[in-house]
């Protein structure tokens, strides 16, 4: 896993990209010689940081719906989360601030390291391109996404056995509709899990998504993770 506690920035052709995405507007008002702020480099961070976690989520959670996908990327890009990340890059010390935000505490503002985090990887995407920053923020993201799911109170089951069948086993969970019973208005759908041919827990419910979730809930009791 990545430590964020101990990044490192990447390395830029372009220096003065870097120089703009960490100069706050206020710096302007008292440096009359600098003519642009990083508000512009964070509004295409903050494009780029959305596609970049969209696709990463849509190829490490083949399982997850879009509801479920939706809302663990906004959870890895809200102000808090990114503002961590800048944190771990110790982009508050490297901050071009004015005086007066400065001594209002504007280096630790989460609102602030959001933007710089943002920015500097707009500016990174000028310099270097969307691969450049999908291979800088992808373990980010994966590391954040685990940590997540695990917290949340309403851990998605699905996802959580599918992390723990690819990192133990190294293979995705498959489900399979074993049965289908009741009248229209009533029916229960039965569902079973399997990591390649071995099945690890059975699950029904008034959908086959319910039963699906049911069924991987079951599966973490028998493997004990949950």
């Amino acid at each position: 896993m990545t430590d964020s506690s101990s990044l490192a920035l990447p390395e830029f052709r372009d220096a003065s990209l870097l120089v703009r995405a960490l100069t706050h507007r206020s710096y302007l008002n008292e440096h009359l010689e600098t003519i642009e702020d990083n508000e512009r480099l964070e509004f295409l961070g903050d494009a780029v940081l959305d596609f970049v976690a969209g696709s990463v989520l849509y190829h490490k959670y083949p399982e997850m719906d879009e509801g479920g996908l939706t809302q663990l990327r906004a959870a890895l890009v809200r102000t808090e989360q990114l503002a961590q990340f800048a944190a771990g890059l110790d982009l508050g010390a490297k901050l071009r601030l004015g005086k007066g935000e400065d001594d209002s505490g504007g280096r630790q503002r989460p609102t602030l390291l959001c933007a710089a985090f943002e920015a500097t990887m707009g500016a990174y995407y000028l310099d270097s391109g969307l691969e450049a920053v999908r291979g800088f923020v992808e373990p980010l993201f994966t590391e954040a996404a685990h940590t997540i799911l695990l917290t949340e109170k309403e851990v998605d089951p699905k996802s959580h056995f599918q992390e723990w069948a690819q990192a133990v086993r190294g293979q995705t969970p498959h489900y399979v509709q074993v049965s289908l019973a009741g009248p229209d208005h009533n029916r229960v759908y039965t569902v079973e899990v399997f990591v390649g041919d071995e099945a690890f827990g059975i699950g029904s419910g008034p959908n086959k998504q319910a039963a699906t979730q049911a069924a991987a809930r079951a599966a973490l009791k028998k493997v004990n993770a949950e």
